[in-house]
């Protein structure tokens, strides 16, 4: 199986191609240039392994949430492409992806990014028999202070939304997590190993079918609200 997967939901762009029982990425901390570097790293990485884009299986896509630009971008790639070479697509949660690089034991996995305008996307996960991850419950978006957790456990947490709001996610916790992470982002070599799963199940979709999860509709606070987050964060 040749699997291409691609991750820009975040400040990360990241590409990894499954080949053949490798996993061949490219990975850059490189807000605002995705779009420059996005093809670029699929032809590198297809080089690498001697692929050509014929060759491929299927094209993997964090579909988000995130970065509304970013995960755009991502779907409108994975579809020109899977449309130009009559492919399926499988689109693959970048939160569970950012789950997956939080430690390896029993322990639930809580992925946050930071959403801006005071929010952030949630997901709660846990590892499965084959040491991925499955998600507990629905994602979310809004305020760290009605963050949902089933259960009541001992947490790993991963993802931006930890360093920006570590004292609030603290507290609906109810106690310190075992682990966190607040420079993780979700990566293309984790979209790769979710999706070649979903592949080999059959789960690849058409093109068009395969659309962005946004988990809200507004892309940008008011003044009135910019001015209220800031005066929040101080008070913190």
């Amino acid at each position: 199986m040749n699997l291409l997967a691609i991750e820009t939901s975040t400040e990360s762009c990241s590409v990894a191609l499954a080949c053949n029982g490798q996993l061949i990425a490219r990975s850059e901390l490189a807000p605002r240039r995705h779009a420059e570097l996005l093809l670029p790293m699929c032809d590198e990485v297809l080089a690498e392994a001697g692929v050509s884009r014929r060759q491929l299986d299927a094209i993997a896509v964090g579909c988000g949430p995130g970065a509304f630009t970013g995960v755009r971008l991502a779907i409108s790639a994975a579809q020109g492409m899977a449309l130009a070479l009559d492919l399926p697509v499988i689109p693959v949660s970048s939160l569970a992806a950012l789950a997956c690089a939080a430690p390896i034991d029993v322990k639930p996995i809580l992925a946050v990014i930071d959403a801006r305008m005071g929010e952030i996307y949630s997901g709660c996960f846990r590892r499965d028999a084959d040491g991925l991850v499955e998600p507990i419950g629905v994602e979310h978006v809004g305020s760290a202070e009605l963050l949902r957790l089933p259960g009541d456990h001992l947490w790993h947490v991963i993802g931006t939304g930890w360093d920006s709001y570590a004292e609030i996610i603290r507290l609906r916790l109810g106690a310190a997590p075992v682990s966190a992470s607040g420079r993780s982002y979700p990566q293309a070599a984790a979209i790769a190993r979710l999706a070649a799963r979903a592949f080999n199940a059959g789960h690849g979709l058409a093109p068009e079918q395969a659309l962005p999860v946004y988990l809200r509709d507004k892309v940008a606070m008011t003044r009135d609200e910019q001015d209220s987050a800031r005066l929040s964060r101080a008070a913190r």
